[in-house]
């Protein structure tokens, strides 16, 4: 009896030991929830009864040189969410069903979204209204309103679809740019995102007298071009009539820059692509067997679609480099425009041991001034003045025209030229590159090259963005052209321009006049790579001489039609036919009867 006695009260002991441990863990745990890991449970407990939807904000607009031509723009669109938690058990199907037959959407993936265990799911973005109108008149005929948002988004859009494709850019499915413009300025395009928030029970019932807590999106910011529409209109005209005709296999791109300035008033590279459906292929044999191609074929392709030439490609400029060495040449008083015999051109010339042959090795063109040498394009002669420079002097104008680094121009993908090490660099190899062969630079870097000559010989960085406005006050700011120290003097400006004028109306670039004005020019024609059997021909000009007010650079690549692939032949015609047009949209007066 005692021992039973015993046995009892040691279990009762033990019962009330074994309580008390629970108690004291229940009380530490509550005081660690409550001091420790109150925030968090806090937090949690919030976003659970919180939802939030995002307005996303409209990018700033685009416009061209006028300010008032709209190049891009975000227009209101709305999309669809739902809270998954807020729709009842027996709705999710027939939501889903609604959903699916009225944005033509997988019935199976939507359903999978209305059945998530989460707070809020994207079911369509950017639709038209007439789309969630008709989500609406269900969502009343049904008297199913728990649970679906419909909620103001932005769309972007290009309302001239082709042009200036690989300047603007495009935008992803996040709003966020992902090329050109687009890309280079997204921070100044993308605006401040709202939002739409509120608090609700397990039910889906407000909690609370505020209902839903609205707060604005803000615009971004716009940008005003310096290309002008109606010029890069002509442009891509002839680019894509040049290049059709031509049969150019690897397209071709023209650039037309203000040599005052810097504006780039038009950049064309063809072919174009659409910026309201970039991924759409425009390559008919492409498109044939897109379906096969794995996705890193079709990502190499929408690369190169995509691809703007003018700044982001390298190319041997042939002769039309001609104009760098006889600028040097011309301002370190080693030649003379107009001595006659100055120069003798035999067919070739020897260099170290190495024969270089003129274009015309097989009708040399005999004695010959600075000037005949530009217009007959003669090799010899340049290639002289080059061994008398040197290689250091040669450099420094290298350096001075912006050739050994990269232009600046406000652009993603610009690329690095191609040259040998200055240290590197023997008789041979300077011979070559004093007719603009043996390394490579970008179509941006000659037409900015071509600019400083017209600009008194003073450098000025090419720009596409002249301005900025300020999508909450209004205020424009204007960004002030970059100039740098003069490459060659005004003085060598003009004898430059003079004998551009004489290469347009006497020599290989005839087919680059325009009547009632003075239009210098150098054409070139240059082989694309080592023994490849392409060529790249192209045609700098600079108009009106007299007075110039734009530059413009044609390059056509590897053209295979039956006008060949000389510059004087396939480049120079699209170039006067280019400049016709601008010339006379610009109103510029005759210099000539």
């Amino acid at each position: 009896m005692i021992n039973s006695n015993l046995d009892s009260k040691k279990k009762l002991v033990f019962i009330l030991l074994v309580c008390n441990c629970v108690w004291l863990i229940i009380i530490i745990r509550l005081v660690i929830i409550q001091l420790v890991e109150g925030k968090d449970w806090y937090s949690k407990a919030n976003n659970q009864l919180h939802v939030s939807r995002t307005i996303t904000a409209n990018r700033g607009t685009i416009y061209d040189s006028s300010g008032e031509i709209i190049l891009a723009q975000s227009s209101s669109v709305q999309s669809v969410s739902v809270n998954p938690l807020n729709i009842l058990k027996e709705n999710k199907e027939k939501v889903a069903k609604a959903f699916s037959e009225i944005f033509e959407l997988d019935y199976e993936k939507v359903l999978k979204k209305v059945n998530k265990n989460s707070s809020i799911e994207t079911i369509v973005k950017r639709v038209d209204k007439d789309k969630t109108d008709e989500l609406r008149i269900w969502m009343q005929e049904n008297n199913i309103f728990s649970g679906i948002n419909i909620d103001e988004d932005t769309k972007r859009y290009y309302p001239y679809s082709t042009l200036a494709s690989h300047i603007i850019g495009f935008i992803g499915s996040d709003n966020q740019g992902l090329d050109g413009i687009e890309a280079k300025y997204d921070e100044v395009l993308t605006g401040e995102n709202g939002s739409i928030s509120k608090m609700m029970d397990a039910k889906g019932n407000i909690i609370g007298d505020n209902g839903e807590n609205y707060e604005n999106s803000n615009k971004g910011n716009d940008l005003i071009l310096s290309i002008d529409m109606n010029i890069q209109g002509i442009v891509e005209k002839y680019l894509e009539q040049a290049c059709i005709e031509n049969i150019c296999t690897d397209g071709g791109n023209v650039i037309i820059m203000d040599p005052n300035n810097g504006d780039i008033l038009a950049m064309a590279t063809y072919p174009y692509y659409d910026l309201n459906n970039p991924y759409e292929v425009t390559d008919e044999n492409i498109a044939s067997m897109w379906s096969e191609l794995e996705s890193k074929e079709k990502n190499t392709y929408l690369q190169a679609m995509w691809r703007n030439k003018a700044i982001a490609d390298t190319y041997e400029p042939g002769s039309t480099f001609k104009l760098v060495t006889a600028s040097a040449s011309l301002e370190e008083g080693i030649a003379e425009t107009d001595r006659q015999g100055a120069y003798c051109c035999n067919g070739a010339i020897e260099i170290a041991g190495v024969r270089i042959k003129c274009w015309r090795y097989y009708r040399p063109h005999g004695s010959e001034s600075l000037r005949e040498g530009l217009m007959n394009s003669c090799n010899p002669v340049f290639i002289g003045l080059g061994q008398k420079l040197g290689v250091p002097k040669y450099y420094e104008y290298l350096r001075k025209f912006g050739f050994l680094e990269k232009t600046g121009i406000d652009l993603i993908g610009e690329a690095k030229s191609i040259f040998l090490k200055e240290e590197k660099v023997g008789p041979v190899e300077l011979a070559t590159i004093s007719f603009g062969q043996r390394f490579e630079v970008t179509p941006i870097q000659m037409i900015t090259m071509v600019s400083s000559i017209a600009n008194d010989g003073v450098y000025v960085k090419p720009r596409v963005v002249k301005a900025i406005v300020d999508s909450k006050t209004g205020e424009r700011k204007d960004i002030e052209p970059v100039f740098k120290d003069n490459v060659i003097s005004k003085e060598t400006s003009e004898k430059v321009l003079s004998m551009m004028t004489s290469v347009v109306s006497e020599g290989t670039g005839k087919n680059a006049r325009v009547q009632g004005y003075n239009v210098g020019g150098k054409t070139g024609t240059s082989e694309d790579g080592v023994n490849t059997g392409k060529y790249v021909t192209s045609f700098i000009g600079v108009a009106p001489t007299d007075n110039p007010k734009v530059a413009i650079l044609v390059t056509l690549y590897n053209p295979t039609g039956e006008a060949g692939h000389q510059g004087g032949t396939v480049a120079a015609p699209i170039a006067g036919k280019i400049l016709n047009e601008v010339i006379n949209y610009l109103e510029i007066s005759p210099t000539q009867e």
